[in-house]
């Protein structure tokens, strides 16, 4: 299957370097947007990956919801970074999770303007473009942190930017790319140390995280004892060197 959810990833990739002029809508909260190839990627998603599992159900971003079970569930965001798309800025990506029990068991993540492809199973590793990547092990006093700034919600955004600055000050550097999807696969490759984001929904992390721990770095949503997957939540993603100064910042920036 995970042969046939890649090849459904590359198809929806083509489909967005195919149609970045689309229209866009604006969508409830502050800078909030949908284009039509939104859309488009996540019903051609929808058909392929239905098919490929029959009895599985399907949650996305750009659709109303039922809430979670313990069924089979692909839960998707066809294009991760939509304003990046919408600027052409070349950082977006597909993401596609399979949950089961609520949790992840496959984890697909595709950037086609780099035509890089992350895969993870759950107990068989993180791969980019069939090699195997790993967390780093850089500490946290060089780490490279990316951060996503939560615009939908005025005071999450206040506190992210007293965060970022905690970060920046004991930390490395900063960086933000606008995709959640992107940032988790370069925690998981060792691009970066440390990924956090105040309220993110299932289909932004549901891949990711799996690639995250696969590649043997920390998954955290915030607020919970496990990984959360039902709702909106706050995240960190990081190698396990930088887990415990990153959750001291965040829980202070959040007390």
């Amino acid at each position: 299957m995970l042969n046939q959810i890649v090849s459904a990833a590359r198809q929806a990739g083509r489909m967005m370097l195919q149609y970045r002029d689309a229209a866009i809508h604006q969508k409830e909260g502050h800078f909030n947007y949908v284009t039509d190839t939104d859309v488009k990627v996540q019903q051609f998603l929808q058909n392929e990956l239905l098919s490929l599992l029959p009895g599985s159900r399907f949650f996305a971003e750009e659709q109303e919801n039922d809430p979670l079970t313990d069924a089979p569930t692909f839960v998707v965001d066809p294009i991760d970074g939509t304003l990046n798309f919408m600027r052409h800025r070349n950082a977006s990506a597909v993401s596609i999770g399979l949950l089961e029990n609520k949790r992840p068991v496959l984890g697909v993540v595709y950037n086609p303007y780099a035509d890089e492809m992350f895969t993870a199973e759950a107990g068989k590793g993180a791969f980019l473009n069939g090699r195997r990547v790993c967390a780093s092990q850089t500490p946290f006093d060089q780490a490279m942190v990316s951060i996503g700034t939560s615009p939908y919600d005025a005071e999450l955004a206040r506190r992210t930017m007293a965060a970022a600055t905690q970060f920046l000050l004991r930390g490395g550097d900063l960086r933000r790319s606008g995709s959640a999807a992107i940032d988790l696969c370069e925690v998981a490759c060792g691009r970066s140390d440390v990924f956090f984001e105040l309220r993110l929904r299932p289909w932004d992390v549901a891949a990711g995280s799996l690639l995250v721990t696969e590649a043997g770095g920390v998954f955290r949503s915030l607020g919970h004892d496990a990984p959360y997957y039902d709702g909106a939540s706050g995240i960190l993603a990081c190698n396990a060197l930088c887990d415990g100064p990153a959750l001291e910042i965040l829980k202070e920036a959040l007390a």
